[in-house]
Order: C-alpha cells, then sequence, then structure tokens
C-alpha cells in the first residue's frame, strides 16, 4: 500500500467514525427523551383508568352496602388485610424522590388506608365489646 491510499482509508475511516458518533449521539437524546416521557399505568391512557377507578368505586359501594350485619366483622378483617396491600403500594408511590403527582396520590393513598385500618380495629373492637358478657 502507498501512502495515497493510506490516507485515502484513513479518510474513510475518519468520516465512518463521525457518522457513528452523531448516530450514537441521536440514539442518547432520544432514549434521554422517552425515559423522561412519563406514561400511566404502563401506557394506558387516562379515561381508561379513570373508567376502571369509577367502577371500582360503584362496585365497592353496592358491595359493601349490601353485606348483612352479622358478616360485618369478618368483612371488616379483609377490608384491612387489602388497606395493608394498599400501604405498600402507596409507599412505593410515595417514594423518596421529587415531588410529582403520582408522588401525592401514593401518600393520600398511604392516609385513607390507614384511617380505614385503624378505624376497622376500632369497629371490630366495639362490635365484639357488644358479645361480651357484662359484669355485675
Amino acid at each position: 500500500m502507498d501512502a495515497a491510499t493510506i490516507a485515502d482509508h484513513s479518510t474513510r475511516l475518519a468520516s465512518d467514525a463521525a457518522k457513528l458518533a452523531e448516530d450514537a449521539l441521536r440514539i442518547a437524546t432520544e432514549a434521554t427523551q422517552l425515559a423522561a416521557t412519563p406514561t400511566i399505568g404502563g401506557g394506558m391512557d387516562f379515561l381508561s383508568l379513570f373508567t376502571i377507578f369509577v367502577l371500582a368505586c360503584f362496585i365497592g359501594f353496592y358491595v359493601v352496602w349490601s353485606v348483612t350485619p352479622a358478616l360485618h366483622s369478618p368483612l371488616m378483617a379483609v377490608t384491612n388485610a387489602i388497606s395493608s396491600v394498599i400501604i405498600v403500594g402507596g409507599l412505593l408511590a410515595a417514594g423518596p424522590m421529587d415531588m410529582e403527582f403520582s408522588k401525592v396520590m401514593g401518600f393520600m393513598a398511604v392516609t385513607l388506608a390507614s384511617v380505614n385500618i385503624f378505624g376497622g380495629f376500632i369497629v371490630t373492637q366495639r362490635m365484639l365489646a357488644m358479645f361480651k358478657k357484662k359484669k355485675k
């Protein structure tokens, strides 16, 4: 190989390396933008998630109000167990980093589930006290 061929090859290699560097920069920029784009519920749109939420509210309302008084204590125990799962999910959503809408909703989930759990224990204790024999 002569010097001109080596110079020609090195020029082509340098231009190919510059194109690769531009492509890598473009891909890195697109990946950063894609990672920063917020998605709700793994890509589900807001209307679908809101519809599921409203339906869950109606179903929960009718299920709770159709329970007979004899099943109230067992139902409260199950509700407390479900609320503990909600607290775990709320703690994961609340997270330690910056303040976002999901963080506020996670904090509200933890707060409301805590009120539900402690209120459920208080109501259950009062109902169990009704069945105890009174001391004279």
